[in-house]
């Protein structure tokens, strides 16, 4: 899939770890994934959607009362706001999910990775979200960019 001309008035966002981001069709959003996890959601009718990235699949502190997007639980809670804000439903969204490569094999004693995966998916189901594609786990980092005025994904490879 070739990278598509962007809109004249293409706002770029580059998110860094534990940041969400929702926009519309003039929005690309970029990002660079080892052990945490993107999950893009796209409407193709309003043609608007975000992503998050996530570091850890829970938040530890359970009596915070404010979402924190560093945790895939929070993460997928504030993408299920904004998609409430647009009256809009969780199965009316194209959803991706990208990362969780294990970058310390041997060195620690749980996979970072496969945890965020395997949390992210739970928390994904829980809130009636389909993933409709997936690039996940691997030893390697990724970059993705995802235009949200036509909903592609590009995900490479970092050497």
């Amino acid at each position: 899939m070739k990278l598509e001309p962007t809109p004249p008035y293409t706002v770029e966002v580059f998110l860094q770890p534990g940041e969400f981001y929702w926009g519309d069709e003039g929005t690309r959003i970029r990002t660079i994934l080892g052990s945490c996890v993107a999950i893009t959601v796209w409407h193709p009718g309003k043609m608007i959607g975000g992503m998050c990235h996530y570091l850890l699949s829970n938040n530890p502190s359970e009596e915070s009362m404010e979402m924190d997007p560093r945790y895939g639980g929070d993460a997928i809670a504030l993408i299920l706001r904004e998609i409430r804000k647009a009256r809009t439903e969780p199965a009316e969204y194209h959803v991706k999910m990208f990362g969780g490569a294990n970058m310390f094999p041997g060195i620690w004693g749980s996979d970072i990775g496969r945890e965020n995966i395997m949390h992210g998916k739970e928390h994904l189901a829980r809130y009636g979200f389909s993933i409709r594609a997936a690039k996940l786990g691997g030893l390697r980092h990724h970059s993705i960019i995802f235009d949200l005025w036509t909903g592609n994904v590009w995900v490479k490879l970092i050497q």
